[in-house]
Protein backbone atom coordinates (compact mmCIF):
# COMPACT_ATOMS: atom_id res chain seq x y z
CA UNK A 1 0.00 0.00 0.00
CA UNK A 2 1.01 3.72 -0.34
CA UNK A 3 0.19 5.98 2.55
CA UNK A 4 0.78 9.51 2.59
CA UNK A 5 1.59 11.40 5.42
CA UNK A 6 0.81 14.31 7.07
CA UNK A 7 2.56 15.14 10.09
CA UNK A 8 1.49 18.69 12.09
CA UNK A 9 5.16 19.90 13.35
CA UNK A 10 2.87 22.58 15.32
CA UNK A 11 1.13 20.03 17.44
CA UNK A 12 1.55 17.97 20.74
CA UNK A 13 4.95 16.19 20.61
CA UNK A 14 5.98 16.81 17.14
CA UNK A 15 6.72 20.34 18.04
CA UNK A 16 9.37 19.39 19.65
CA UNK A 17 11.19 16.60 17.42
CA UNK A 18 13.44 16.27 14.53
CA UNK A 19 10.70 15.74 12.18
CA UNK A 20 13.53 14.84 9.39
CA UNK A 21 15.21 11.79 11.39
CA UNK A 22 11.12 10.49 12.35
CA UNK A 23 9.76 10.67 8.59
CA UNK A 24 13.26 8.34 7.94
CA UNK A 25 12.60 6.04 10.68
CA UNK A 26 8.73 5.85 9.91
CA UNK A 27 9.48 5.28 6.05
CA UNK A 28 11.56 2.19 6.89
CA UNK A 29 9.14 0.61 9.58
CA UNK A 30 6.56 0.79 6.58
CA UNK A 31 8.72 -0.75 3.80
CA UNK A 32 10.00 -3.68 6.30
CA UNK A 33 6.22 -4.18 6.23
CA UNK A 34 6.13 -3.96 2.43
CA UNK A 35 4.12 -0.68 2.33
CA UNK A 36 5.79 2.65 0.63
CA UNK A 37 5.68 5.99 2.84
CA UNK A 38 5.53 9.66 1.45
CA UNK A 39 6.33 11.73 4.93
CA UNK A 40 5.51 15.25 5.13
CA UNK A 41 5.66 17.53 8.23
CA UNK A 42 3.82 20.45 7.36
CA UNK A 43 2.73 23.81 9.92
CA UNK A 44 -0.53 23.87 11.21
CA UNK A 45 -1.88 26.66 8.89
CA UNK A 46 -1.39 24.36 5.82
CA UNK A 47 -2.78 20.49 7.56
CA UNK A 48 -6.20 20.87 6.18
CA UNK A 49 -5.55 21.62 3.03
CA UNK A 50 -2.40 19.18 2.88
CA UNK A 51 -4.66 16.14 4.02
CA UNK A 52 -7.41 16.92 1.37
CA UNK A 53 -4.58 16.65 -1.32
CA UNK A 54 -3.49 13.33 -0.06
CA UNK A 55 -6.90 11.77 -0.02
CA UNK A 56 -7.98 13.16 -3.12
CA UNK A 57 -4.44 11.52 -4.63
CA UNK A 58 -5.65 8.56 -6.87
CA UNK A 59 -2.08 7.06 -6.43
CA UNK A 60 -2.71 7.00 -2.43
CA UNK A 61 -4.14 4.01 -0.63
CA UNK A 62 -4.49 5.52 2.48
CA UNK A 63 -3.67 9.16 4.77
CA UNK A 64 -1.84 8.67 8.08
CA UNK A 65 -2.78 11.88 10.37
CA UNK A 66 -0.17 12.85 12.77
CA UNK A 67 -0.93 15.59 15.29
CA UNK A 68 -3.27 16.30 18.52
CA UNK A 69 -7.00 15.54 18.56
CA UNK A 70 -7.98 18.51 16.57
CA UNK A 71 -5.73 17.46 13.44
CA UNK A 72 -6.88 13.93 14.05
CA UNK A 73 -10.84 15.19 14.00
CA UNK A 74 -9.80 17.32 10.38
CA UNK A 75 -8.33 14.08 8.94
CA UNK A 76 -11.37 12.12 9.84
CA UNK A 77 -13.73 14.65 8.48
CA UNK A 78 -11.89 14.18 5.43
CA UNK A 79 -11.55 10.66 5.11
CA UNK A 80 -15.17 10.27 5.64
CA UNK A 81 -15.84 12.87 2.87
CA UNK A 82 -13.96 11.05 0.49
CA UNK A 83 -13.66 7.44 1.49
CA UNK A 84 -10.15 6.85 1.78
CA UNK A 85 -9.13 5.02 4.51
CA UNK A 86 -7.20 7.17 7.95
CA UNK A 87 -4.59 5.67 9.74
CA UNK A 88 -3.91 8.01 13.06
CA UNK A 89 -0.90 8.89 14.98
CA UNK A 90 -1.06 10.24 18.62
CA UNK A 91 0.33 13.37 18.97
CA UNK A 92 -1.71 15.07 20.95
CA UNK A 93 -2.50 15.78 24.78
CA UNK A 94 -5.52 13.20 24.75
CA UNK A 95 -5.46 11.28 22.02
CA UNK A 96 -9.11 9.92 22.59
CA UNK A 97 -9.88 8.65 18.99
CA UNK A 98 -6.36 7.02 19.33
CA UNK A 99 -7.42 5.34 22.52
CA UNK A 100 -10.85 4.21 21.39
CA UNK A 101 -9.31 2.65 18.11
CA UNK A 102 -6.28 0.82 20.31
CA UNK A 103 -3.67 2.69 18.76
CA UNK A 104 -0.49 2.66 20.87
CA UNK A 105 0.47 6.25 22.35
CA UNK A 106 4.64 5.70 21.95
CA UNK A 107 4.91 6.60 18.39
CA UNK A 108 7.30 3.77 17.22
CA UNK A 109 4.75 1.28 18.40
CA UNK A 110 2.05 3.02 17.19
CA UNK A 111 4.02 3.36 13.58
CA UNK A 112 4.60 -0.58 13.92
CA UNK A 113 1.24 -1.20 14.94
CA UNK A 114 0.12 0.97 11.70
CA UNK A 115 2.47 -0.78 8.88
CA UNK A 116 1.04 -4.05 10.48
CA UNK A 117 -2.63 -3.06 10.66
CA UNK A 118 -5.37 -3.99 7.93
CA UNK A 119 -8.45 -1.53 6.34
CA UNK A 120 -11.33 -1.68 8.62
CA UNK A 121 -14.49 0.20 9.31
CA UNK A 122 -15.77 2.49 12.35
CA UNK A 123 -18.63 4.78 13.40
CA UNK A 124 -18.33 8.67 12.65
CA UNK A 125 -20.96 11.29 14.05
CA UNK A 126 -21.89 14.13 12.46
CA UNK A 127 -23.16 17.95 13.77
CA UNK A 128 -24.91 19.94 11.72
CA UNK A 129 -22.90 17.39 9.00
CA UNK A 130 -20.11 18.32 10.58
CA UNK A 131 -18.01 15.39 10.88
CA UNK A 132 -16.66 14.37 14.40
CA UNK A 133 -15.38 11.37 15.81
CA UNK A 134 -14.81 12.05 19.79
CA UNK A 135 -17.48 14.25 20.80
CA UNK A 136 -19.82 17.66 21.13
CA UNK A 137 -20.26 19.56 24.19
CA UNK A 138 -22.11 22.82 25.28
CA UNK A 139 -22.01 24.25 28.39
CA UNK A 140 -19.04 23.60 30.96
CA UNK A 141 -16.96 21.87 28.56
CA UNK A 142 -16.98 25.06 25.81
CA UNK A 143 -16.13 27.53 28.67
CA UNK A 144 -13.25 25.49 29.94
CA UNK A 145 -12.21 24.99 26.34
CA UNK A 146 -12.58 28.39 26.10
CA UNK A 147 -10.74 29.82 29.15
CA UNK A 148 -7.71 27.41 28.16
CA UNK A 149 -7.32 28.44 24.85
CA UNK A 150 -6.61 32.20 26.40
CA UNK A 151 -3.32 30.58 28.56
CA UNK A 152 -0.15 30.77 26.97
CA UNK A 153 1.32 26.75 27.43
CA UNK A 154 4.52 25.22 24.93
CA UNK A 155 4.51 22.05 25.73
CA UNK A 156 1.89 18.85 26.53
CA UNK A 157 2.40 19.12 30.26
CA UNK A 158 1.96 22.65 30.14
CA UNK A 159 -1.29 22.38 28.36
CA UNK A 160 -2.43 20.10 31.00
CA UNK A 161 -1.67 22.42 33.46
CA UNK A 162 -3.74 25.02 31.93
CA UNK A 163 -6.47 22.54 31.56
CA UNK A 164 -6.12 22.01 35.16
CA UNK A 165 -6.27 25.88 36.02
CA UNK A 166 -8.46 26.38 33.06
CA UNK A 167 -11.20 23.94 35.18
CA UNK A 168 -10.86 26.14 38.84
CA UNK A 169 -11.78 29.13 36.56
CA UNK A 170 -14.60 27.84 34.60
CA UNK A 171 -16.18 26.63 38.68
CA UNK A 172 -16.89 29.70 39.30
CA UNK A 173 -20.67 30.13 38.60
CA UNK A 174 -20.97 27.41 36.33
CA UNK A 175 -23.61 27.91 33.47
CA UNK A 176 -27.11 27.04 32.93
CA UNK A 177 -29.49 27.29 30.10
CA UNK A 178 -31.96 25.87 28.30
CA UNK A 179 -32.39 22.88 26.17
CA UNK A 180 -34.85 20.59 24.28
CA UNK A 181 -33.65 17.35 23.74
CA UNK A 182 -35.59 15.99 20.23
CA UNK A 183 -35.42 12.09 19.57
CA UNK A 184 -37.50 9.51 18.21
CA UNK A 185 -39.26 9.30 21.60
CA UNK A 186 -40.34 12.85 21.72
CA UNK A 187 -39.72 15.84 23.17
CA UNK A 188 -37.84 16.56 26.56
CA UNK A 189 -37.15 20.07 28.17
CA UNK A 190 -34.36 20.74 30.41
CA UNK A 191 -32.31 23.13 32.09
CA UNK A 192 -28.65 22.18 32.59
CA UNK A 193 -25.02 22.80 33.02
CA UNK A 194 -23.77 20.53 30.67
CA UNK A 195 -24.53 18.32 27.34
CA UNK A 196 -21.93 16.20 25.95
CA UNK A 197 -22.73 13.93 22.99
CA UNK A 198 -20.28 11.07 22.28
CA UNK A 199 -19.43 9.21 18.70
CA UNK A 200 -20.74 5.51 20.88
CA UNK A 201 -20.80 5.47 24.35
CA UNK A 202 -17.73 5.94 26.46
CA UNK A 203 -16.21 3.14 28.30
CA UNK A 204 -16.20 2.77 32.20
CA UNK A 205 -14.30 4.72 34.39
CA UNK A 206 -13.12 6.59 31.44
CA UNK A 207 -14.11 9.58 28.88
CA UNK A 208 -13.53 7.97 25.79
CA UNK A 209 -15.21 5.40 24.03
CA UNK A 210 -14.63 2.08 24.20
CA UNK A 211 -15.52 0.90 21.18
CA UNK A 212 -16.56 2.47 17.82
CA UNK A 213 -19.06 0.03 15.97
CA UNK A 214 -21.73 0.21 18.34
CA UNK A 215 -24.10 2.42 16.70
CA UNK A 216 -25.44 4.80 18.49
CA UNK A 217 -24.40 7.97 20.20
CA UNK A 218 -24.10 8.78 24.06
CA UNK A 219 -25.98 11.90 25.40
CA UNK A 220 -24.59 12.61 28.88
CA UNK A 221 -26.35 15.34 30.67
CA UNK A 222 -25.22 17.47 33.79
CA UNK A 223 -27.89 19.01 35.87
CA UNK A 224 -27.68 22.41 37.20
CA UNK A 225 -25.04 22.76 39.62
CA UNK A 226 -22.83 24.66 41.93
CA UNK A 227 -19.31 25.56 41.88
CA UNK A 228 -18.64 22.61 44.37
CA UNK A 229 -21.12 20.21 43.13
CA UNK A 230 -18.76 20.96 39.63
CA UNK A 231 -15.48 20.38 41.52
CA UNK A 232 -16.61 17.55 42.86
CA UNK A 233 -18.08 15.84 39.54
CA UNK A 234 -14.39 17.06 38.15
CA UNK A 235 -12.72 14.83 40.51
CA UNK A 236 -15.11 12.30 40.27
CA UNK A 237 -13.84 12.14 36.27
CA UNK A 238 -10.49 11.96 37.36
CA UNK A 239 -11.38 8.97 39.00
CA UNK A 240 -13.40 7.68 36.60
CA UNK A 241 -16.45 7.32 39.05
CA UNK A 242 -18.29 9.93 37.10
CA UNK A 243 -21.14 7.32 36.35
CA UNK A 244 -22.03 7.18 39.87
CA UNK A 245 -22.57 11.34 40.21
CA UNK A 246 -26.42 12.19 40.53
CA UNK A 247 -25.41 15.26 38.75
CA UNK A 248 -25.31 13.11 35.48
CA UNK A 249 -27.76 11.37 33.45
CA UNK A 250 -27.10 9.21 30.41
CA UNK A 251 -29.04 7.66 27.09
CA UNK A 252 -27.82 6.16 23.78
CA UNK A 253 -29.42 7.40 20.91
CA UNK A 254 -28.90 6.81 17.05
CA UNK A 255 -30.06 11.11 16.51
CA UNK A 256 -30.84 13.60 18.83
CA UNK A 257 -32.29 17.28 17.72
CA UNK A 258 -30.45 19.76 20.40
CA UNK A 259 -32.80 22.64 20.18
CA UNK A 260 -31.57 26.37 22.43
CA UNK A 261 -34.34 28.48 22.61
CA UNK A 262 -32.49 31.42 24.55
CA UNK A 263 -29.45 30.71 22.86
CA UNK A 264 -26.84 33.41 23.85
CA UNK A 265 -25.10 35.66 20.66
CA UNK A 266 -21.57 34.58 20.24
CA UNK A 267 -22.74 31.35 22.35
CA UNK A 268 -20.01 28.19 21.29
CA UNK A 269 -19.51 24.78 21.30
CA UNK A 270 -16.96 22.47 21.36
CA UNK A 271 -16.33 19.72 18.82
CA UNK A 272 -13.37 16.96 19.14
CA UNK A 273 -11.62 19.85 21.15
CA UNK A 274 -11.73 22.89 18.80
CA UNK A 275 -14.42 25.58 19.49
CA UNK A 276 -17.42 26.94 16.92
CA UNK A 277 -20.12 28.70 16.60
CA UNK A 278 -23.17 27.50 18.71
CA UNK A 279 -26.43 27.34 16.14
CA UNK A 280 -29.66 27.50 17.58
CA UNK A 281 -30.66 24.21 16.60
CA UNK A 282 -27.54 21.27 16.14
CA UNK A 283 -28.73 18.05 14.81
CA UNK A 284 -26.06 14.87 15.89
CA UNK A 285 -26.70 11.65 14.35
CA UNK A 286 -24.08 8.15 13.80
CA UNK A 287 -23.06 6.63 10.60
CA UNK A 288 -22.46 3.30 11.52
CA UNK A 289 -18.98 1.49 9.76
CA UNK A 290 -19.20 5.03 7.30
CA UNK A 291 -15.22 5.85 8.32
CA UNK A 292 -12.51 3.79 6.89
CA UNK A 293 -9.31 3.09 8.81
CA UNK A 294 -6.58 1.10 9.55
CA UNK A 295 -7.10 -0.59 12.24
CA UNK A 296 -3.53 -1.22 14.37
CA UNK A 297 -2.12 -4.48 15.09
CA UNK A 298 -0.91 -3.78 18.63
CA UNK A 299 0.97 -7.75 18.85
CA UNK A 300 3.36 -6.26 15.42
CA UNK A 301 3.71 -3.48 18.21
CA UNK A 302 5.11 -5.48 21.15
CA UNK A 303 7.32 -7.70 19.19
Amino acid sequence: MRFIAVLNRDGGTLRTMDLDAFCASARAIFERHGHVLDCQAVPGSEVEARLREAANAETTDAVLAGGGDGTISTAAGIAFESGKPLAILPAGTMNLFARALKVPLELDNALEAIAAGQIGSVDVATANDRAFVHQFGVGIHARLVRIRDNMNYRSRVGKMLASLRAIGAAAINPPQFEAEFRTSKGVEKRRVSGIAISNNPLGNRQIHAEGLNAGVLGIYVAAPMSTWALLRLTLDLFMGTWRASPMVSEREVEEVTLHFPKRKRGAQAVIDGELIKLDRSVTLRVHPGKLKVVLPNVLAAAE
